[in-house]
């Protein structure tokens, strides 16, 4: 049964080891963010860092897993039809609004969305990581500096993923202005 997540919401749950995960952009260029947590021991969870090193790409795509912060496979990409996702940047916030988009008002978040749909697994908001950050198109310039482009993901692109242990599964329809092309718009999930 496919799931939907309204624009700049979330949502968490349970995926076995085993079972697949598909996210979809039904309407296209709309980013989600995922966060992973080992389902018996919340201290284990997804690393940037770790998977950046392991699979010695930045750009993560089919044929890549994600990896913890304990040097462990999490899940898997079976199949990814758009091909671009970022693993640097974090879960915007209300702070990243103030700082780099310069709005003093309360703006919707992918963090909040995230820690507040982890809160009924004990997960607080300090222990949420960067979040891989699906069909996002982060692009690099030769001096470092990174700028976020639209998403060049199209209407039914889709990511699969295979669980490689029991895991909490957190997802958002990302608020971020920049991440999506200047509109908002939902994401749709289904576990296989």
């Amino acid at each position: 049964m496919v799931c939907k997540i309204e624009k700049q919401t979330g949502v968490a749950f349970i995926l076995k080891k085993g079972q697949n995960l598909k996210v979809i952009d039904p309407q296209g260029e709309q980013v989600s963010d995922m966060v992973l947590f080992n389902a018996n021991d919340v201290r284990e969870k997804i690393s940037s860092g770790k998977t950046l090193d392991f699979e010695e790409n930045l750009l993560i795509t089919k044929g890549n897993f994600l990896w913890s912060n304990r040097s462990r496979k999490m899940i898997e990409i079976l199949e990814d039809t758009n091909g671009r996702n970022d693993f640097l940047l974090a879960p915007c916030s209300p702070e990243t609004f103030q700082i780099m988009y310069k709005n003093p008002k309360y703006h919707p978040s992918c963090f909040e969305n995230l820690y507040t749909n982890l809160a009924p697994y004990r997960i607080e908001p300090d222990d949420v990581p960067t979040a891989f950050n699906i069909f996002m198109n982060v692009q690099f310039q030769p001096n470092g500096k990174l700028s976020v482009d639209p998403p060049t993901s199209k209407p039914g692109d889709f990511v699969l993923f295979q669980a490689k242990m029991d895991l909490i599964v957190a997802l958002t329809a990302c608020s971020a202005e920049d991440s999506n092309n200047g509109s908002f718009k939902p994401i749709h999930y289904e576990i296989l």
